[in-house]
């Protein structure tokens, strides 16, 4: 047993989701190399008097299942795990996955159904909307090789990112909040980069471990139809299993009227097209998990990069919500950091970040360097 997923499954628990007595919480093990962290907070969540369910889904017995299953099937699949969503006050979502593309062989048909029948209905529709939730990776093998590091450095890279003081992390990010609602004109300026649009009146707020583990940002949007410019992301990305390098997007008032990539430049253009708000901005936001400093093409942890910020097409967050509206919501980073190519951040023509780092007093303390020591 590795007595950190002690601390981890703590962690979820008590400030993740704020798991009270009584209440009835499923635990999600997608995979089966995270068994040891569900067992840890079933346990836990047990001794807190609540009623944790664990459900374990096999992968290669899902492919099966959709491969084989009707139209018919797939709906009643769904049904019956909405109604166990319904009776739930909380979740827990835990990714092992071993393989990419882990449904590869699902006919696209069958992925749609799948979709459209359980995902949109018992995810988007219930768990989002109506409990507590929390969703995290475990630090397997695949992980690992997707990370660049051997799995021992990517377990401690992993404990070390989950299991900050998220608590004290709430409150450091207050003054960049209420700065970001004090705030109306932003200019980025950096590599092939120059971008100007709007914050005034959208809502700023501060994410802290409650929704996704890693965790670490606080986020807005820009006024809809305010982004003018131009922006070039240095982070790889995925969508549809597609890898995307160098994107870029241009931008009159508000809609992306130009996008390329390194390659790909016609299928990036078919997801913005994807409907109207596609091509418009949904979230503009600021990565600050100490521990995570590099990229590892994962948009879970690469959105946290401590001196980075994602500018991103599609569905705007019901917390700071610009009035667009998407199918998509695609985070795509850009790092602000010296090596990455440098950078500049203005509110209002004030510059309150250089090359990854804030350089206003008030923020200082938001700079990895400086939150390593105080999370310990």
């Amino acid at each position: 047993m590795d007595k950190r997923n002690v601390k981890l499954a703590k962690n979820i628990l008590e400030n993740s989701i704020s798991l009270n007595k009584e209440e009835n919480l499923l635990v999600e093990l997608i995979g089966e190399d995270g068994l040891e962290l569900a067992n840890e907070i079933v346990s836990q969540a047990k001794n807190l008097g609540a009623k944790p369910t664990l459900s374990i889904v096999n992968y290669q017995e899902l492919k099966n299942f959709l491969i084989n299953a009707s139209e018919k099937e797939i709906i009643e699949y769904g049904k019956k795990d909405y109604d166990r969503m319904k009776a739930m006050q909380a979740y827990i979502g835990i990714s092992s996955q071993n393989k990419d593309k882990p449904l590869s062989s699902v006919p696209i048909e069958k992925l749609e159904m799948y979709n459209k029948y359980y995902t949109a209905l018992v995810h988007l529709e219930q768990r989002v909307k109506h409990t507590k939730w929390c969703i995290l990776r475990y630090p397997n093998e695949y992980f690992a090789n997707k990370s660049g590091m051997k799995l021992e450095e990517f377990k401690d890279f992993y404990y070390n990112v989950n299991t900050i003081n998220y608590d004290k992390l709430k409150n450091l990010m207050e003054p960049l909040k209420k700065l970001m609602n004090k705030t109306d004109k932003v200019h980025i300026v950096s590599s092939d980069t120059d971008l100007t649009f709007s914050i005034k009146g959208i809502p700023a707020e501060k994410y802290y471990g409650t929704f996704n583990l890693p965790d670490g940002e606080v986020a807005t949007a820009p006024i809809r139809e305010s982004v003018n410019g131009y922006i070039t992301y240095n982070t790889k990305t995925k969508y549809n299993n597609i890898i995307f390098e160098n994107i870029r997007f241009d931008f009159i008032d508000g809609k992306i009227v130009n996008a390329t990539a390194k390659e790909h430049s016609i299928e990036l253009n078919k997801i913005l097209d994807t409907d109207e708000g596609a091509r418009y901005i949904g979230e503009f936001a600021f990565g600050l998990n100490p521990y995570i400093n590099n990229t590892m093409f994962d948009t879970l942890f690469d959105e946290k990069i401590n001196g980075s910020f994602h500018f991103t097409p599609g569905m705007a967050l019901e917390e700071s919500d610009n009035g667009n509206r998407s199918a998509i919501h695609w985070d795509i980073v850009k790092i602000l950091k010296k090596e990455y190519g440098g950078g500049e951040i203005y509110f209002d023509d004030i510059l309150i970040m250089k090359d990854g780092k804030f350089v206003l007093k008030e923020l200082e303390i938001l700079n990895s360097e400086n939150l390593k020591e105080i999370l310990k």
